[in-house]
Formats: structure tokens, C-alpha cells, sequence
């Protein structure tokens, strides 16, 4: 079964179990994966669903951040209650420190220690860690990295 597939069918599974809120964010996700589809005109295979699914959790991050700010915690609640549901779909995200490590081999390989060049480990480090870790955070792991030289 792909991840469409598992999509919809745990989409009924919610409806069946009367879970409102796993229901309403399923049907969200899965008309963010028929836009796209009907956007670009292609069908999503798997990477391709989970790349719908890892840009509507980095919305959800920036949403709870935006509202805990304005002080809005019903807001925020409700968007980490969608986060959870979407993160639940998708594979593990790697851990500060496992980014830190595997940012140290890419400075140590290109031998950049200033901060100028972060540009170039970035463009190295993205394509490596697409899908295993959210970009924010391997920015702040390499430029923790490049302020302690």
C-alpha cells in the first residue's frame, strides 16, 4: 500500500471511529496531494506525497510559532495536534547533533572555516539530508559549528 493509499484508507478508519480532528487534517493532507497533482498535472508517487507531506508540516511548525508569539494557544494547540498527525507519516527526523556530525565531515572536507562560505556547505549538506532533517535546523547546526572556530 502506498502512502496515498494509507492516507485514505486511515481517513475512513477515522470517519468509522468518529476521530473528527484525524479525519479533517487526513482530508486536508490528501487535497494538498490533489492540488499538486492537478497543479504540476503529474500523479505523485511516494517521495513525491511525502514532499506534500514535509512542506504542510513545516507550515504547521511556522503556524505554532507565529501564533505562540501573538499568544494564541488554542491556535498553536490545535496546529501541533495536525503536526503530530502529519509527522506520524512521515520517516524520523534526524537529531541536532546527528546534522552537527555529518556537518563537521562537510566542513572539514571543503576546509571552510568562516562564515561567508556557509552558503557552499549548505548547498552541500541539502541534498544529503533531504527528507532526513527540516532545513532550520541544519542551519542552526552549521552555523553553531562555524561560530566555534
Amino acid at each position: 500500500m502506498n502512502l496515498k493509499e494509507q492516507l485514505r484508507a486511515d481517513m475512513a478508519t477515522a470517519m468509522r471511529d468518529g476521530d473528527n480532528d484525524k479525519r479533517n487534517t487526513l482530508r486536508m493532507l490528501l487535497a494538498a496531494v490533489k492540488q499538486t497533482e492537478v497543479d504540476d498535472q503529474v500523479t505523485l508517487d511516494d517521495a513525491g506525497v511525502q514532499a506534500v507531506l514535509t512542506k504542510q508540516a513545516k507550515q504547521r511548525r511556522e503556524s505554532i510559532d507565529d501564533y505562540e508569539k501573538a499568544g494564541r494557544t488554542e491556535m498553536a494547540a490545535n496546529e501541533k495536534m495536525e503536526l503530530a498527525i502529519i509527522e506520524s507519516y512521515l520517516p524520523q527526523m534526524m537529531s541536532k547533533e546527528d546534522v552537527k556530525a555529518i556537518a563537521a565531515q562537510v566542513i572539514a572536507e571543503l576546509g571552510i572555516n568562516d562564515m561567508k562560505d556557509m552558503g557552499q556547505i549548505m548547498g552541500r549538506l541539502m541534498p544529503q539530508l533531504k527528507g532526513q532533517a527540516d532545513g532550520r535546523i541544519v542551519n542552526e547546526a552549521v552555523r553553531e559549528l562555524l561560530q566555534n572556530r
